[in-house]
């Protein structure tokens, strides 16, 4: 809690601080000042709260222009890479993407915020980005997606769900298990797996998450914002809202 209030605290005390040091004012005229800013601040202490306030607001203000920004410049590989899986309304008044990593916990918590969303909302499209950052494990499952989505959208879905729902180790073994499951033909996804267009899509899904600041999983994109980090299935509802009111 320290740390996150010293930032804005320092820049409160250079705020009120500034005056005194203006040019022109001798050392008792700068004193006299500070010992104004000093008293008034301790007979009214609510007012650091109150400006600290208005600073955190500011911030978080600049930080969704930017978000919203670093969206804009890059629509295109967001939206239409050509290569992540959509699902959901095909138009789809509200589109929300996920960056996801099969291994990552938060992530196997928020693919049940996803599909309750997308089970209680016929106007949600959904664009899955795969972002493994979890270690060579994370990427061999993430690639055994891509190549199944090779074979068909259906397959891709059920894969997606079983590595998710998988209680246990996600190692080779069990992501080929798992496909053969899902009903892939699993000799030719791991031969497809193997294809440097893979390779490239994940290469490119790293980049689009590098510009967008996206250091973790999962990470989303609703509307005009950018959620770096697990969202609950009411707070994931509250932004597709947002989003369709701002059109």
């Amino acid at each position: 809690m320290m740390k996150r209030l010293a930032a804005p605290l320092l820049a409160l005390c250079a705020l009120f601080a500034a005056p005194a040091s203006a040019e022109g004012l001798d050392d008792a005229a700068r004193a006299e000042i500070n010992a104004m800013i000093r008293d008034y601040i301790l007979d009214n202490p609510e007012v650091i709260v109150e400006a600290m306030q208005v600073l955190e607001q500011r911030q978080k203000a600049a930080e969704a222009g930017r978000d919203a920004d670093m969206i804009a410049a890059n629509a295109d590989a967001i939206y239409e890479d050509g290569f992540s899986h959509v699902r959901g309304a095909p138009a789809g008044d509200v589109t929300v993407v996920e960056f996801l990593d099969y291994r990552c916990p938060y992530c196997k918590r928020a693919h049940e915020s996803v599909a309750e969303l997308l089970g209680s909302d016929t106007k949600v499209r959904l664009i899955t980005k795969e972002f493994p950052i979890l270690g060579p494990e994370s990427t061999y499952a993430s690639r055994a997606a891509m190549a199944a989505k090779m074979q068909g959208g259906a397959i891709y879905e059920a894969f997606g769900n079983a590595m998710m729902t998988h209680q246990g180790e996600l190692n080779e073994r069990a992501v080929l298990r798992l496909a053969g499951e899902a009903g892939a033909d699993v000799e030719r996804l791991k031969a497809d797996m193997e294809t440097p267009e893979i390779a490239e899509n994940i290469r490119k899904t790293y980049a689009l998450a590098r510009q967008l600041g996206i250091t973790g999983t999962p990470g989303f994109i609703i509307g005009e914002r950018i959620v770096r980090g697990f969202v609950p299935a009411d707070a994931l509802r509250d932004l597709v809202a947002e989003a369709r009111r701002a059109g």
